[in-house]
């Protein structure tokens, strides 16, 4: 089993920055893929960035590219989610999620482990 706990979560005003952290603790030496989803009041969960153990390799919702960075440190189990720019639209709920093996694509229904999320939110 693997317990994640978010944290860094806040009010910001628009333009604004924070970093969320993810920590991992349980059996995390079979982590693989890493993400970070969000949800909105009244949405969906979506899916946000995500960043494999191994490799580092990095994926966006086009919506937060080239304005959030999804990092990892694998010595402290914990993966970060560093949101700059900060708009609106990005107040939700965001949750970690981790998997144990590789996957092509990231989905909700993929991810194996989940934590409880933290609340962004974005003044205007």
């Amino acid at each position: 089993q693997v317990q994640l706990v978010e944290s860094g979560g806040g009010l910001v005003q628009a333009g604004g920055s924070l970093r969320l952290s993810c920590a991992a603790s349980g059996r995390t030496f079979s982590t693989y893929v890493m993400a970070w989803f969000r949800q909105a009041p009244g949405k969906e969960r979506e899916f946000v960035a995500t960043i494999t153990s191994n490799s580092g390799s990095t994926l966006y919702t086009d919506s937060v590219k080239g304005r959030f960075t999804i990092s990892r440190d694998n010595a402290k189990n914990t993966v970060y989610l560093q949101m700059n720019s900060l708009k609106p639209e990005d107040t939700a709920v965001y949750y970690c999620a981790f998997r144990r093996a590789p996957i092509t694509i990231v989905t909700i229904s993929s991810m194996d482990y989940w934590g409880k999320g933290t609340l962004v939110t974005v003044s205007s």
